[in-house]
């Protein structure tokens, strides 16, 4: 046995077992996702603010299958389902995970340069572009290491959203009902603001990020392997894989909670139920909550879109590249992955090019809404099939709690994508 393994390791601290799963958690309130939390917060008072308790466990179960599929095998979800399942399957998943980012990425950089415009004025889509070309830069240029440290920092801009709450009068009295009594109306828009709640939560590019990082960290530290190759790394990877999604989950979704509480005790207030982006909202509120609240919010969407914009190419350049059985990863030097960084750039830049075709950001939400809905049951049904399989994760199969909350966030899921159909056929 070499010495270093005879040697007590010290435990790490908590801010060094956080994050892929911390980044995945915060890149999911993208300003997608704040103008659908800020939407039915608006439209429906503190009546959904128990969907964050609700939601937590099954966006923090499926999330650490995903950890575990990527850290028991060496291989992110695509090189999973390519190994394992027919061509025509892995190509339709990743053709419509690939059409649902760069959708997303468009919206989300629009929204970055019109918040950045309701801050100091100027050109919007200029500042889009810039957006997108720092961002790609970063992605292609920077230390994998570095740059994984400064998407971890940047989920302190989340924090904005307390703030914002918390320099607005609120009734906590409301709002403890809210967040501890569910409440469901069996009415068409109610119902539907439920479904957006479910898609923008659990959503594919999360599970292709999360599974991919588990492998890059693993390939990156040294003396760490696969789970399956290495099964005495187990006991510690298994508890820091299970610590950094449920706190990234639970920062997730409590930063949804109070974009949801300051749009009801602002804008439902006061009459403002028809808010459909994240700038609408940031400049609705500055009437109502004043200009300290207005500039937090605004800064917010920033802050969540340069997390949120590398997640989403990220995870397409990951699944397009396995796919294809291309080098793949952030830690590699642009020459060593062209094609994983070529995706990189070209779902950006085509997704900031729809801000320059005046698409409307409402239509492009809910058609990314709606191939999120789309994409993630049949992935998630894929997943929890090859979690389950010993010739995929060998004695590391998904233990039974873990069965139990996969199988009922898909179908969660699964009903929230027929709603989507349904209503986008109506």
């Amino acid at each position: 046995m070499a010495i270093a393994d005879a040697l007590p390791r010290k435990k790490p601290s908590l801010l060094r077992q956080l994050g892929p799963g911390l980044i995945t958690g915060a890149s999911d309130d993208d300003p997608g996702g704040i103008a659908t939390y800020s939407q039915v917060g608006a439209q429906f008072g503190y009546q959904m603010l128990w969907t964050a308790w609700f939601l937590y466990p099954l966006m923090g179960g499926i999330q650490e299958i995903c950890a575990r599929i990527g850290r028991v095998t060496g291989h992110g979800i695509a090189g999973n389902i390519r190994r394992h399942h027919s061509p025509w399957l892995l190509y339709g998943t990743v053709a419509l995970l690939l059409l649902a980012n760069v959708i997303n990425l468009g919206a989300d950089i629009g929204a970055m340069g019109a918040a950045l415009h309701l801050l100091i004025g100027g050109p919007m889509l200029l500042y889009a572009a810039l957006f997108a070309i720092v961002s790609v830069l970063l992605q292609v240029f920077m230390h994998f290491e570095s740059y994984t440290r400064v998407l971890k920092w940047l989920t302190l801009a989340l924090f904005a959203y307390v703030g914002t709450a918390f320099a607005i009068r609120i009734d906590w009295g409301q709002v403890l009902h809210g967040f501890l009594v569910p409440t469901v109306i069996f009415r068409s828009d109610y119902l539907m603001g439920l479904v957006a709640l479910f898609g923008t939560t659990i959503s594919p590019y999360l599970f292709f990020w999360q599974a991919s990082q588990e492998v890059e960290t693993q390939r990156e530290t040294p003396g760490e392997e696969a789970l399956r190759k290495a099964p005495r790394q187990a006991p510690a990877q298994l508890q820091r894989i299970r610590i950094d999604t449920y706190v990234g989950m639970a920062f997730s979704n409590l930063i949804a909670f109070f974009i949801m509480l300051t749009a009801a005790a602002t804008l439902h207030a006061h009459g403002g139920t028809q808010i459909q982006t994240a700038t609408q909202a940031a400049e609705a509120l500055r009437p109502v909550a004043g200009q300290f609240a207005f500039l937090l919010f605004s800064l917010g969407i920033i802050g969540t879109g340069l997390l949120a914009v590398p997640v989403l190419a990220g995870s397409a350049a990951y699944a397009v590249g396995e796919a294809l059985k291309w080098p793949v990863g952030l830690a590699r030097r642009p020459l060593e992955a062209k094609g994983f960084y070529g995706i990189i750039a070209a779902a950006t830049f085509v997704g900031v090019g729809f801000d320059f075709l005046d698409i409307n950001p409402i239509q492009a939400l809910y058609l990314s809404a709606v191939l999120n809905g789309l994409v993630a049951v049949p992935i998630m049904v894929l997943m929890m099939r090859m979690a389950m399989r010993p010739k995929i994760m060998g004695r590391f199969v998904l233990p039974p709690r873990l069965l139990i909350v996969g199988w009922l966030a898909t179908a969660v899921m699964a009903a929230a994508a027929v709603a989507l159909i349904l209503n986008w056929l109506a």
